[in-house]
């Protein structure tokens, strides 16, 4: 094994000393292969060059080794904090890699507000008197993004439904605002929300600032989990409204006592010890895996999210095989490894709560990391009872839920994609990696016209590869010069790459180019690829059948082979459709941003006079927007319908 491997690679590994630390391995293309940690670093390396692997997908990635980066850490839970900082940063090939780009939302509740140290200990209306001035007044909402220590935060949610719901009850039961500032500073009589006794009306002084920030602080108990408390404090604020013979307020403190009793017996949190919670539950099947992570915030379960991790079984036979010289370790299951993996991958970015339930007994060395990061001790329940164990369950159902339903669709997809390589007698090199890129254009009687290119690959739409192309210079409406600019600007560069020899091997061409459109549209492909010399077999259009309905689809080629019709329950054309379909949708929404952009500035045609939305339109549609009409000289204003001399030198000393 060693002598595929630089000397200088070797005499590295032969001089890393034996302290704890992290390493990365790098291929020839600078590619980082995998990321690990070790108590010894010397004694972990050395491990992997010194014993023959065969020909197991962890020897070919071995093998692949040019070169290396270690770095010494002071201790093991150092080197795992690192060690996953850089999982997620470089997202190698051979981890356990958990990806989630979407943030957590949160609840903001605006402003400094009052502290429950110094909250106010009465309502009374005389106490002060009503300024509607929004700062006074905190404001609920949903947030996703930085935080600002001027307000405070209530969170994380597992999604934005839990957020919203979470304000709901708020409102039912603490008739909070959810209003922006400048529409609270413009309001003259109560909103809506007051009439149906969701908010208690500060925009117009009908809550004194005491009152409305005593309502504030007992809402941010509830969140925290004090429920016990705030009734309590809600049933005192009643009494000494009696007291005052206030009866009419202290009806509305015991509508609020009942809203929120009925709430807490809804959302069984009247018994819970237990306010901020984690439960994680594991399931491994077929090659995939699922965590599902349910959150209990304030006592009260907020939901789920399920997520799946790639590279599983590369990352745990990578960690059995870095681990031999650990006998505890390399026993535990891939459930443990994957679950471990979650926690100190996700709570690198995310607060953790004191308690986490797990549906596997998680290494002490993860938690001490974890505390290490948040600077709290983490405790993690393995064996729980009563309420837990419930929640567990649910979580263990949930995950096994989502893996089943993910297994079914990606073998659905990888069945579509074998049909389609065998109906069109594809050559792939590797059936996983088959790429097709489709085209579709799309524009409003000329206007805006946009170009989608969308990207599937792994036996899924790549998101992140998709581009759009903003058309200009050709006849508004002109389909085919629109198809024969974007094939143009997308692989003009390649070809000429292709052609000198000096292709990245990041981006090659794709295995099937899909046009949606037929015998024209392929025609004025064929013309681009014969011009750049690229390869017609490539190229496959997709026709609608007669009356346009699904499923009659036919395929046109460029290189003169006959049409084909796959069959309306063709497992081939499913995925032709979906891909197709996927085009269309990422022109149309393109196509509507740019058209809204344009028709912002439209709106100054209708300020001439003259200028109704019929000939508005006429003008766009003739000059494909704002700027076109800007560009015209009279002679070509003249020649819209229904734009005589004397309006058109109106519109030229308009716009100019």
């Amino acid at each position: 094994m060693s002598s595929v491997h630089p000397e200088s690679l070797l005499a590295e590994v032969a001089a890393l000393p034996s302290l704890p630390g992290v390493y990365r391995y790098f291929d020839a293309e600078d590619q980082v292969l995998y990321v690990g940690k070790a108590r010894n670093l010397k004694k972990r390396v050395s491990s992997y060059f010194q014993k023959d692997h065969g020909g197991t997908r962890i020897g070919h990635m071995i093998s692949k080794i040019r070169r290396m980066q270690t770095t010494v850490v002071r201790s093991e839970a150092e080197a795992l904090l690192l060690e996953n900082n850089l999982i997620k940063t470089l997202s190698p090939k051979f981890n356990i890699l958990f990806r989630d780009d979407k943030s957590y939302p949160y609840l903001k509740v605006s402003g400094t507000g009052v502290t429950r140290r110094n909250k106010p200990t009465s309502d009374s209306p005389s106490e002060d008197k009503p300024v509607a001035k929004a700062e006074d007044y905190s404001r609920i909402a949903y947030y996703r993004g930085g935080v600002e220590k001027k307000h405070r935060y209530f969170g994380p949610y597992p999604s934005a439904w839990a957020v919203k719901e979470t304000i709901q009850l708020l409102q039912k039961v603490f008739r909070l605002r959810t209003c922006e500032d400048t529409v609270f500073s413009n309001r003259t009589r109560p909103c809506l929300l007051y009439q149906i006794k969701r908010c208690s009306g500060p925009c117009v002084g009908v809550v004194s600032v005491a009152q409305y920030a005593q309502d504030v602080a007992q809402a941010e108990a509830f969140l925290q989990g004090e429920t016990q408390a705030v009734l309590k404090a809600m049933e005192e604020r009643m009494m000494a409204h009696a007291d005052k013979l206030e009866f009419e307020m202290a009806a509305e403190v015991r509508n609020q006592m009942t809203a929120l009793s009925r709430v807490l017996h809804q959302q069984s949190v009247d018994n819970v010890s237990d306010t901020d919670v984690d439960i994680l539950a594991v399931k491994v099947q077929g090659g995939r895996a699922c965590v599902n992570l349910a959150m209990v915030r304030g006592g009260r379960h907020l939901g789920d999210r399920p997520y799946f991790p790639s590279h599983v079984e590369d990352g745990h036979a990578m960690l059995n095989l870095a681990l031999e010289d650990d006998v505890s370790v390399v026993a535990q299951t891939l459930e443990v490894k994957v679950l471990e993996a979650f926690i100190a991958q996700h709570y690198l970015s995310i607060p953790v709560p004191t308690t986490l339930i797990t549906s596997e007994k998680i290494d002490a060395k993860v938690l001490d990391a974890i505390a290490l990061q948040s600077g709290m001790k983490v405790n993690a329940v393995h064996n729980p009872r009563e309420q837990r164990r419930s929640w567990l369950e649910m979580a263990e159902k949930n995950a096994a839920i989502q893996l089943a339903r993910l297994l079914a669709e990606e073998g659905s997809q990888q069945a579509r994609t074998r049909a389609l390589v065998e109906a069109l007698d594809l050559a792939p090199d590797d059936m996983d990696a088959l790429r097709m890129e489709c085209f579709d254009i799309s524009h409003t009687s000329g206007e805006a016209t946009q170009a989608s290119c969308v990207v599937f690959q792994n036996h899924k739409m790549q998101n992140s590869e998709y581009r759009r192309y903003k058309i200009e210079d050709i006849t508004p409406g002109d389909d085919y010069a629109a198809m024969r600019q974007v094939l143009l600007r997308r692989y003009g560069k390649l070809a000429e790459a292709i052609k000198s020899g000096e292709v990245d091997r990041k981006v090659r061409m794709p295995d099937l180019v899909l046009i949606d459109g037929g015998k024209g549209q392929v025609s004025m492909a064929r013309e681009v690829f014969e011009a750049l010399g690229l390869d017609l077999s490539l190229i496959v259009g997709v026709e609608k059948g007669e009356g346009r309905k699904v499923g009659l689809e036919e395929l046109v080629f460029a290189d003169g082979r006959d049409k084909v019709y796959l069959g309306k329950d063709s497992a081939a054309l499913m995925l032709v459709a979906q891909v197709r379909d996927e085009a269309h949708r990422f022109a149309i929404t393109g196509m509507r941003a740019q058209r809204a952009k344009v028709r912002m500035g439209g709106g100054r045609l209708e300020e001439i006079g003259g200028i109704g939305p019929k000939k508005r339109a006429k003008l766009l549609q003739r000059f494909g927007g704002v700027r076109g009409v800007e560009d015209a000289s009279v002679d070509d204003l003249m020649s819209v319908d229904g734009i005589s001399r004397e309006l058109a030198e109106i519109i030229y000393q308009a716009l100019h």
